[in-house]
């Protein structure tokens, strides 16, 4: 006899991704529920930031931003927004980047889910 893992809604996957926000388990979020393929998107506009694709690039994309981070004051993410496959959440940050001072961040993540696994997310600001 074979057991089939639940896959996880996408009303579950946002409601998880929103408590672990709240613990600033970015990481965590990552390598639970993303898929090996997966996109993150950036505006066009963005500074530095590049739309890439795959699981270990998106890791090396947070990291790469983290070192352009002098020191984070604060941030927050909103409740998640479901509508069909895909949720959206506000989220922004104060923080000082070096070189560039002290700055407040907002923007709109808009994340996409099939299988039960982040396939996209993309970025608003």
């Amino acid at each position: 006899m074979t057991t089939k893992e639940a896959t996880m809604t996408t009303q579950e996957i946002a409601d998880r991704f929103y408590e672990m926000t709240q613990q600033g388990k970015w990481n965590e979020i990552q390598q639970e529920f993303f898929a090996e393929d997966a996109e993150s998107i950036e505006p066009e506009h963005s500074q530095g930031l590049k739309t890439v694709k795959g699981l270990d690039a998106i890791k090396k994309k947070g990291e790469s931003f983290n070192q352009m981070v002098e020191e984070m004051h604060g941030g927050y993410c909103s409740k998640p927004v479901v509508g069909g496959n895909y949720f959206s959440v506000a989220m922004g940050m104060d923080v000082t980047m070096k070189g560039a001072g002290r700055t407040k961040m907002d923007e709109i993540a808009v994340y996409g889910v099939k299988d039960g696994k982040i396939i996209s997310e993309q970025f608003f600001y």
